[in-house]
């Protein structure tokens, strides 16, 4: 064991403060100059993390404090990203549990603190943002007590040593009351109570790889930490592929990285315990075994928990494919998925039964959605469809994906959201009074499940927080009614008119405005009623001798109601599909042709 090192992940629910306690850590380990600019959120590097506000990968840093190295590990909070905590785990022997102290324990903070439990990892408890309007530090560490003996924690794991603060305004405590000065109460925490790593430094050189990084220089990086031995660059290596039933590649490595602050730094070797990256090999996958030794055997992986949602991802065949983006066939969109399986452990990819067309199974929409929009600023256009669930066979009947679910509402709004579970065939399992608001907790089929928060979003004037984590399979519940509306068809092709849309505004709520390239058979709004209508949205005025183009039609029209991209995923229909492009979402029919369609429809298709 290396005494100096300690290895630990930080888990919590979304939004609970992870990264920022991160800044702090660092600032305090002395990454950043005294003079130097500091990034807010620093560990969040991707755009993408940076406009959401969310963690989306796992990423290794490291913290020098008084001649100890702490590696972390930052994990993504949001349930679709699960398969990145439980990579992570593999890799540390500690955790610390951030804990919102206002909102406490959430789906989330259950799901990543049973994992880490379950792979016997030593637990400090951080109640964070105890400086929150009516934050209760005492009953929400009270109510992560009972989420240990919920799950069934050792004694050891229950008696986990707390620390209180705020990670925004950099001080923890060891007791509530005493002086708020810096973060020493939490880093001597982690050196107390977090166990060296456990490794073999007198074994040859062993390392499973949890998780790959990329270089322009020397291409895949695999990350993991050492189990056994010591490495020096130059030393020869054999890769055991994990899905490749255990075939070795001989290799040799050209290069070797610590993490040190938000960087890496190159070094020469590296021990047994430390989190490391090794370059040198032409392909190198997670879950694979680095091994000195020609007759070393592959180490155990973990295995990630199974998708449970389906989408198809389709060349685009709309009639303006190829004027926004420049990554359009079939080759190119496999090409970039079979990427993503390479380091994104918890989807799963295949090619469907019709050209051009990927099955994509993925734990939510979020996570798919990320790709998506990834994909969309490298440059593709796609067509991707709604998401639908994976269901089993048990015992000759059919089951699906069941979830638990936990609303919290305005009060004034739970019979609004108790009216929408009903429709979507959820079933009320508990329901608590909290200060000023509601938490409604529920089981619900995943299918039920999409759009749902979209509704509560809209029913609370965006004041309503859903978060759900998968319970079981379960029998199928039969039709669930997820939309209640129709849309509004185009039947021509063309630029949309001022004067064309306050017609077709008459009829119910748009999706484009004045100005926009429309098709036949695109979505340009939504029809209250259950039924689909087809409008022209090009129609321009007729002119005379008395009235120019643009008189009386400038005012009146409603401004466009614009769909994010998680939220268009949700509410397209099984008949639907939706065409992304680098600069455009568009909604559409599968079939674009309208006679076509309705063919279609009587034939049952």
């Amino acid at each position: 064991m290396n005494q100096n090192i300690r290895n630990i992940a930080i888990i919590a629910h979304v939004d609970h403060g992870k990264t920022t306690l991160v800044d702090q850590l660092l600032k305090e380990g002395g990454v950043y100059r005294a003079n130097q600019a500091v990034e807010v959120r620093a560990m969040d590097s991707m755009d993408l993390e940076k406009e959401k506000g969310i963690t989306i990968k796992a990423k290794n840093t490291s913290v020098h404090w008084q001649g100890k190295i702490v590696n972390i590990l930052d994990t993504p909070g949001h349930a679709d990203f699960g398969g990145e905590v439980e990579r992570a785990l593999r890799m540390v022997d500690g955790v610390l549990l951030v804990i919102d102290s206002y909102d406490g324990p959430q789906a989330q903070t259950r799901f990543v603190l049973r994992k880490a439990l379950a792979h016997g990892l030593k637990v400090v408890i951080v109640i964070n943002k105890i400086d929150r309007p009516n934050a209760d530090p005492v009953k929400m560490y009270d109510k992560v007590l009972e989420l240990l003996m919920e799950l069934d924690a050792t004694e050891e794991q229950f008696d986990a040593p707390v620390v209180y603060g705020s990670g925004r305004d950099g001080y923890m405590m060891y007791k509530l009351g005493e002086e708020k000065k810096d973060m020493t109460p939490l880093f001597q925490t982690i050196i107390d109570h977090v166990p060296p790593p456990f490794a073999k430094p007198n074994e040859p050189f062993h390392m499973l790889v949890s998780n790959i990084d990329w270089s322009d220089y020397v291409g895949r990086i695999a990350v993991g930490k050492i189990l056994g031995g010591t490495i020096k660059v130059g030393d020869p290596m054999f890769v055991i592929r994990h899905n490749e039933g255990g075939k070795k590649v001989r290799s040799k490595v050209t290069k070797i990285f610590e993490f040190t602050g938000l960087g890496q730094r190159e070094v020469e070797e590296a021990n047994a315990g430390n989190i490391v990256g090794l370059a040198g090999f032409e392909d190198v996958d997670i879950g694979d075994t680095l091994d000195v030794r020609e007759d070393g055997h592959a180490l155990p992986f973990t295995q990630i928990d199974p998708p449970t949602l389906e989408m198809q991802f389709a060349v685009n065949d709309g009639p303006l494919v190829g004027q926004e983006g420049k990554l359009v066939t079939s080759r190119q969109i496999r090409e970039r998925l079979m990427r993503e399986l390479k380091t994104n452990v918890s989807i799963y990819i295949d090619d469907a039964d019709r050209a051009g067309v990927f099955n994509v199974k993925a734990r939510g929409t979020m996570q798919v959605a990320v790709l998506v929009e990834t994909m969309r600023r490298e440059g593709f256009e796609l067509l991707v469809s709604r998401p639908t669930v994976i269901e089993k066979i048990v015992d000759g009947a059919r089951h699906e994906p069941y979830e638990t679910v936990w609303i919290e509402v305005p009060d004034e709004c739970v019979g609004s959201i108790m009216q929408n579970l009903a429709n979507r065939k959820g079933q009320l399992t508990n329901m608590e009074k909290l200060t000023a608001t509601t938490m409604i907790e529920a089981t619900i089929t995943t299918r039920g499940l999409i759009g749902l928060e979209i509704d509560v979003i809209n029913a609370t004037s965006g004041r309503g927080i859903t978060s759900h984590l998968f319970k079981e399979y379960g029998p199928y519940a039969g039709e669930v009614l997820t939309r209640m509306t129709g849309v509004i068809c185009a039947t021509e092709a063309g630029e949309t008119t001022t004067y064309a849309l306050l017609m077709c505004q008459e009829r119910g709520k748009l999706f484009v405005g004045p100005g926009e390239q429309v098709y036949e058979g695109m979505i340009v709004g939504e029809n209250p009623r259950n039924e689909d209508i087809s409008v022209n949205a090009v129609r321009e005025k007729a002119l005379t001798n008395f009235r120019s183009q643009g008189s009386g039609v400038a005012t009146g029209l409603i401004p466009a109601a614009k769909m994010s991209l998680e939220r268009a995923l949700e509410y397209i229909a099984a008949d639907e599909l939706l065409e992304v492009t680098p600069k455009t979402l568009r909604l559409r029919k599968r079939i674009l042709n309208s006679g076509e369609r309705q063919k279609a429809k009587k034939q049952g298709k």
